[in-house]
C-alpha cells in the first residue's frame, strides 16, 4: 500500500509538472483562435492563463505537497525495510530525488513541451475546477508573494505580457510559419512589414525619367504624345523653367477629343493641381495619404522644393504584391541577362529591386540607384570598360553619357 501510495504521489507530481510546462509554453494566439471557434478546453485554458499568478500558485502548491509527501513516504518505507541509520536516510533521499526528477519532473516536462497544445487543453478541464476549490489557500499564499514582489519593486502585468507583440516578433512569427502560410502570402506579409522602413525615395521614378507634357509644345505634338503614352496620368510642364503646373488625366483628354473640343484651353481646364510630398516619407505613410487625399500619383520634392521624382499608388502596391504585367517598356527593360550569366543593368535601376529580383547583396545604406552607387564608389565619372568590385560583386562600366552611368554589367 505504501509503494502504491508513492506511485500515486509521483503521478500527481508528474501531472502538475506536465500542466505547468504545457500551459506556459502553449501558443497563446493559437489558443485564443481555438477559443473563438468554440473549443471548451481552449476557453478554460485562456481563462486560466488570464490569472497566471493564481494558476502557478495552485500548480506549485500541489506539486510541492506531492513531492514533500513522496519524500516523507520514502523515508517511512526505507525505515520499515532496512531500519534506521544515516546511510539508509541518505540512500532514501537520493532515491526519492532520482524518482522525482525522472518520473515527475524531467520526463513529463519534456513530453509536455513537445505536445503543449493537446496536453494544455486536456489539463484545463482538471485545473479549472481545482483552482476554484483551492482558491482560498492560493489567495493566502499569494499575499506573501505579492508582498515580496512589492518589496523588491517588481511590477507584474500579465495582461500586457500575454497580448503585446512587436513588429519584429510578428515578422519572426510569419517567417517561422513554414507550410502554415503559403509562400506567396508570406512574401506579401513580409513586404507589408517593410513599408515603414522604405521611403518614397526608394521606389520613385527619378525626375530625369518622368514622362511629362510641355504646354509650350505645339498641340499636334501634345496629341501625338497622348496617343502613344503608356500612362493614364501625366505631369504638365510650362514656362522657361519647365515648372509643373498640374496633372493631366488622359481619359478626360480623350473625352474632349471625342467631342471635338480638344484645344489648349480645354486641356488647361481639365488638368488638376499637382500633389507634392516631401522626400523621405515612409511608404506606409504615403499610402495612407494617397487614401486620405484621394490621389494616385505624387511628385517628390526635396527640402529646397526641387523635384526629385514621381511616385504612384501602383509603385507602392508593387512593393507589397510584386510587379504587375502592365508596365511601361522603360520599367520592364531595366536589366536583362546575358548568355554568360552576367546581368546588364541600367544605371537608373533601383538597388533594392536588383537585390530582390537578382538575388544580389548591394549596399542600401547610401545611394539608391546603380548610377549613384558607381559615382559614390569612384567619386568621379568612370570611363567605360572600367571594372571594380563592391562587396562580393564584380561590376564593369559599359556606357556613360552626360555625367551619368547608363549601363553596368554585373558578373555572377
Amino acid at each position: 500500500m505504501q509503494l502504491g501510495a508513492l506511485a500515486l504521489l509521483l503521478f500527481i507530481s508528474a501531472f502538475f509538472s506536465v500542466s505547468e510546462t504545457s500551459l506556459m509554453s502553449v501558443n497563446r494566439y493559437r489558443l485564443r483562435h481555438l477559443a473563438k471557434d468554440g473549443h471548451r478546453g481552449a476557453r478554460l485554458a485562456v481563462s486560466l492563463l488570464s490569472k497566471t499568478d493564481k494558476l502557478l500558485g495552485m500548480i506549485l502548491l500541489c506539486n510541492n505537497l506531492a513531492n514533500a509527501a513522496s519524500a516523507a513516504l520514502v523515508t517511512v518505507i526505507s525505515i520499515n525495510l532496512f531500519g534506521e541509520g544515516e546511510v539508509v536516510l541518505m540512500l532514501a533521499t537520493l532515491s526519492v530525488t532520482f524518482a522525482i526528477l525522472v518520473f515527475s519532473e524531467i520526463t513529463p516536462k519534456v513530453f509536455a513541451a513537445a505536445h503543449s497544445e493537446k496536453i494544455a487543453l486536456f489539463c484545463s478541464y482538471i485545473l479549472y475546477p481545482l483552482l476554484k476549490i483551492s482558491s482560498p489557500v492560493v489567495w493566502f499564499v499569494n499575499l506573501f508573494v505579492q508582498g515580496l514582489l512589492r518589496l523588491l519593486g517588481i511590477k507584474i502585468n500579465f495582461a500586457e505580457a500575454s497580448h503585446s507583440i512587436s513588429m519584429e516578433e510578428l515578422r519572426s512569427i510569419v517567417l517561422d510559419a513554414g507550410s502554415y502560410i503559403p509562400k506567396k502570402h508570406r512574401a506579401i506579409l513580409l513586404n507589408l512589414f517593410e513599408l515603414e522602413k522604405i521611403t518614397v525615395d526608394d521606389v520613385m521614378i527619378a525626375h530625369t525619367q518622368i514622362e511629362s507634357i510641355n504646354f509650350d509644345d505645339p498641340l499636334e505634338d501634345i496629341l501625338q504624345q497622348l496617343a502613344t503614352s503608356h500612362h493614364t496620368r501625366l505631369p504638365v510642364k510650362e514656362g522657361p523653367n519647365e515648372d509643373i503646373i498640374g496633372i493631366l488625366h488622359l481619359r478626360k483628354a480623350m473625352n474632349q477629343l471625342r467631342d471635338g473640343k480638344l484645344d489648349m484651353e480645354s486641356l488647361r481646364d481639365i488638368i488638376t493641381e499637382p500633389y507634392f510630398v516631401p522626400s523621405g516619407t515612409p511608404l506606409y505613410t504615403q499610402m495612407q495619404q494617397f487614401q486620405e487625399n484621394r490621389q494616385r500619383i505624387a511628385l517628390v520634392v526635396d527640402e529646397y522644393g526641387e523635384l526629385k521624382g514621381l511616385i504612384s499608388l501602383e509603385d507602392i502596391l508593387e512593393e507589397v504584391i510584386g510587379d504587375f504585367t502592365t508596365q511601361s517598356p522603360l520599367r520592364m527593360s531595366s536589366y536583362h541577362q546575358e548568355e554568360d550569366g552576367s546581368w546588364i543593368v541600367d544605371g537608373s535601376s533601383h538597388l533594392r529591386d536588383l537585390n530582390k529580383k537578382l538575388d544580389l547583396n548591394l549596399p542600401l545604406d547610401g545611394p539608391r540607384t546603380m548610377n549613384g552607387l558607381v559615382l559614390e564608389h569612384f567619386e568621379d565619372i568612370p570611363e567605360p570598360n572600367t571594372s571594380f568590385k563592391i562587396g562580393t560583386h564584380r561590376l564593369e562600366i559599359l556606357q556613360t553619357h552626360d555625367r551619368v552611368v547608363k549601363s553596368v554589367r554585373i558578373y555572377p
